[in-house]
């Protein structure tokens, strides 16, 4: 199976997880968001993903990417997830599927890259936190509007994700050697039974490891610390508690979405550099 295939069959596997709580998964949806919009959204993504492993630029293959996933009618199903599976699609063709490699590619993305990154705000609303004053003219909302901005400052796309790391789990991950999506990829690896339950199992592992980001940005840190505590109590616990959990999560709009997007990177991981084979 090619590369952009296992990006894409990584995407399905992991909405089709369950229970990973507050997400969507094969059992859950959101009143606006449903599982067949992430099916949809996988297969939309398709070509920005082939683009990536045919060496086109970071920020184009996710532009791409994105405007495919966002052919459906839920919204922004996948942007996160995206934002690790182009880099990594690039590294796992052009450089290799390491850590270290992966960081080379992220490394070397351009202020084109980030054009490309900020012309794909234009296709999906995407939650994001007010800027800082001194970064106004950097409002990713601002899609497009805002590349003179960044071609003024030199901007790289890894420059923008420096910026964005202390806020948000998804952006840590590119200047942190995506060091939690290669942690995850062993538990997707090495645990047991199918692999849409051992996907169950390392979003589980991230929740409990390090509060959402997400969650942190909509509900707060207390809210998003607690969560996490419950994710580590939950570990060994049977089925019935996660599904409650999941439930309840639900129920009260906590969405640990940045979690959902590691875990859709670290199963591409599983399944292109350690053969895993649902």
């Amino acid at each position: 199976m090619r590369t952009a295939q296992h990006a894409q069959l990584a995407l399905l596997l992991e909405v089709a997880g369950t229970p990973k709580p507050g997400n969507v998964d094969r059992h859950r949806d959101f009143d606006d968001l449903r599982f067949e919009h992430f099916l949809t959204g996988a297969v939309g993504a398709c070509d920005g993903l082939e683009a990536a492993a045919a060496g086109e630029p970071v920020g184009e293959s996710f532009d791409t990417a994105v405007a495919g996933m966002s052919q459906q009618r839920g919204g922004n199903a996948q942007f996160g997830a995206l934002l690790l599976l182009v880099p990594l699609v690039r590294a796992a063709t052009t450089w290799g599927l390491t850590p270290e490699e992966t960081a080379a590619a992220v490394e070397a993305t351009t202020v084109d890259d980030a054009a490309g990154f900020y012309r794909a705000f234009e296709h999906v609303d995407v939650f994001v936190d007010e800027p800082p004053a001194e970064a106004e003219d950097l409002d990713v909302r601002r899609g497009a509007d805002a590349i003179p901005a960044l071609r003024d400052r030199g901007l790289t796309l890894y420059d923008v994700m420096e910026l964005s790391a202390p806020e948000d789990g998804v952006a840590a991950e590119w200047t942190n050697d995506f060091r939690r999506t290669f942690a995850a990829a062993e538990t997707v690896r090495d645990g047991d039974g199918p692999v849409p339950d051992r996907i169950t199992e390392a979003f589980l592992e991230l929740l409990a490891g390090e509060p959402d980001t997400m969650v942190a940005k909509q509900h707060g840190a207390a809210v998003a610390e607690s969560v996490s505590d419950r994710a580590a109590t939950l570990r060994h616990a049977d089925r019935d508690e996660r599904e409650a959990f999941a439930d309840e999560l639900v129920e009260r709009g906590v969405n640990p979405g940045t979690t959902a997007d590691i875990t859709a990177a670290a199963t591409f991981v599983a399944l292109e550099r350690d053969g895993v084979v649902p």
